[in-house]
């Protein structure tokens, strides 16, 4: 497991790779936001920028959402995977935005994980990308990069990764080494054919390890 100095250094390192690492999800407010991140879930930011483009020239407030049928929503994001839940998720959570907030999101942990198909992961992305709150956001790239680099167990699930990540980068840093992460492990450390014999990692890396010995490269 790497110390909380060399999982620092590790961030600085992707900071070098990666310098502009930002969320990629294209939006103009934090409900904008809100609704994107939740169209996210097991699916491509690319996708979601895609359909966003002409969702939100649509819908552009909370009460767009509940001024159309289900059905109609549903259509707008068919080509989003689990569409269906999704389009019931954020005309509930329109509504209850738009009742219980005065159309604002809220700018609260417990607040957001309450809302319909809000989760620890959307709330910390919308906390961190929208509020400026310092917040690290597990999705599929921080945790399979977190366990291959030795930061996290392999058998941690996801609140045990956001935990010690928590511990071991400092709070400030929290938000920006969350993007770098991110683009790390979506463009260098990807989940299928990772760019091990360039890691700068390597010599620790566990999957970069497995890589070397049966791809035939110095590990």
């Amino acid at each position: 497991m790497l110390s909380k100095q060399k999982t620092t250094e590790v961030i600085a390192e992707m900071g070098e790779l990666f310098p502009n690492a930002h969320c990629e999800l294209i939006h103009e407010n934090p409900f904008k936001l809100l609704v994107a991140v939740m169209l996210s879930a097991q699916c491509t930011d690319k996708l979601v920028n895609r359909v966003t483009e002409n969702l939100f020239e649509k819908y552009k407030k909370p009460t767009d959402y509940l001024e159309v049928t289900l059905e109609e929503l549903m259509d707008d994001i068919r080509s989003i995977g689990l569409y269906r839940n999704k389009a019931k998720n954020i005309q509930a959570t329109a509504k209850i935005i738009h009742e219980q907030y005065n159309d604002e999101v809220p700018e609260s942990m417990k607040a957001l994980v309450s809302l319909p198909g809000v989760g620890q992961k959307t709330a910390n992305v919308v906390m961190s990308v929208a509020f400026d709150y310092p917040a690290i956001a597990v999705d599929t790239h921080v945790e399979r990069v977190s366990k291959r680099l030795g930061i996290c167990r392999y058998k941690d699930n996801v609140k045990e990764v956001e935990i010690t990540l928590q511990k071991k980068i400092p709070q400030e840093l929290w938000s920006v080494s969350h993007h770098r992460m991110i683009f790390f492990g979506r463009y260098f450390c990807t989940a299928r054919s990772p760019k091990c014999p360039e890691c700068p990692f390597l010599s620790f890396c566990r999957e970069g390890k497995k890589q070397a010995k049966a791809r035939g490269f110095d590990g």
